[in-house]
């Protein structure tokens, strides 16, 4: 059989270079079988394939609907299905991933001057799950029908021996009671190894922190403050961090979730004290010298502060720029344009004079400032500092 596979992601205009897990297992399985496999990277000349397989991850990649509906496609994937997406069968989902399926696509976009590091995870990694679901439930997540976190494939199920590193997409692999023993393999490997959806902060310990400090861990290590309700709980797990570990100098990567409402309202007090939440959290994690990397929900693309919030992400998610400048004078700068910040840098006043224009980013925070200004008052101007290490002792001496 001719099989063509489509990875969504690729073939949208929304930049993303990471592999898709799926696609690779299938590939690997009809390869296995002695069937022919093909990346497919358009949505013309479907037809001149037996099957084909479009597996996309997130909701907001569009896919074209006469597309769906070809008999010889067949598509899945939390993009299509978000938390009732049907697993794949076992000789698929326990397949080792076929990392040579993008090979002839990555070699091109080299060629043409991409760099390499755009393809790190594409060249460079072993992708899989050690262990799948969360007990959360959090409202918001593809795993909120999920009661706890299980085992789910071997290391040696997905490892290349070749290459140099590992990436696990595991949803809590702290929530997984034998989490130690799933992880023993993976230290006796001797590779760098990060958890790419990040770990649960919450369920730190001391003992866990001493044997983090010590893992070859490849980057940032990274955790998720989705919750303001969280915050004395986040806190105190940053203060055992500095206290267990005080020569910890991997830097902490916090994902920071927003838009998103238990009740559907989405009204002008569900906005106000979003944006609210949004930046008590970011104060915090500023403060304790944690980057947040502000994740949105489709909603905050859909309302009329999507670009108030597309200009905190921006902030945020640049750390030279989010450690040296407030919010207020981010969006200023920002919506200065290119011509007019190089000409007048952090001049507002200078810039004003000459040109006048101020661009979406500036106008969006000024519109929040207007709305809800006890909220700008309390947060656009705060550059803050990072706590050193007698701060934190004063801070746990008074705790």
């Amino acid at each position: 059989m001719r099989i063509g596979i489509i990875d969504a992601e690729i073939i949208s205009k929304n930049k993303h270079r990471f592999p898709n897990l799926c696609s690779m297992k299938i590939s690997s399985y009809h390869k296995s079988i002695g069937d022919e496999v093909s990346l497919v990277l358009s949505y013309e000349g479907l037809e001149a394939y037996d099957k084909v397989y479009i597996s996309k991850v997130f909701t907001k990649t569009r896919v074209p609907k006469k597309v769906l509906s070809m008999p010889n496609v067949e598509y899945g994937g939390t993009g299509f299905f978000y938390d009732k997406a049907p697993p794949l069968p076992y000789e698929i989902e326990h397949a080792k991933p076929d990392y040579h399926l993008y090979d002839e696509w990555i070699q091109k976009k080299l060629d043409s001057g991409v760099k390499y590091s755009e393809f790190a995870y594409y060249l460079d990694y072993s992708i899989g799950y050690l262990t799948r679901g969360c007990f959360r439930g959090c409202y918001y997540c593809v795993n909120r029908n999920c009661k706890r976190s299980v085992a789910a494939s071997s290391l040696s199920e997905f490892m290349d021996e070749n290459r140099p590193k590992l990436c696990f997409l595991d949803d809590n692999f702290f929530a997984f009671p034998q989490w130690e023993k799933l992880l023993q393999p993976v230290l006796d490997s001797g590779k760098r190894f990060q958890f790419k959806q990040g770990l649960d902060e919450r369920l730190l310990t001391k003992d866990k922190i001493i044997k983090m400090s010590k893992w070859l861990y490849d980057g940032e290590v990274i955790f998720a403050f989705d919750n303001i309700e969280d915050k004395n709980l986040i806190i105190s797990k940053l203060m055992l961090i500095r206290a267990t570990v005080p020569k910890w100098t991997r830097e902490l990567k916090f994902y920071v979730f927003c838009g998103a409402d238990k009740n559907e309202v989405y009204d002008e007090a569900f906005w106000e004290q979003d944006i609210r939440n949004l930046f008590e959290r970011i104060y915090i994690l500023k403060t304790f010298d944690c980057k947040p990397y502000i994740m949105r929900f489709e909603k905050a693309y859909e309302s009329e502060y999507s670009s108030f919030y597309a200009t905190v992400a921006s902030w945020c998610n640049q750390p030279s720029l989010f450690k040296t400048m407030s919010f207020r004078l981010f969006s200023q700068c920002k919506g200065m344009r290119r011509k007019g910040y190089n000409k007048y840098k952090r001049d507002i006043d200078g810039y004003l004079q000459e040109y006048g224009f101020k661009g979406s980013e500036w106008r969006s925070m000024e519109m929040v400032s207007d709305r809800f200004p006890d909220i700008a008052i309390q947060y656009f101007d705060f550059v803050g500092k990072s706590l050193n290490k007698y701060e934190w002792l004063d801070i746990l001496l008074d705790s």
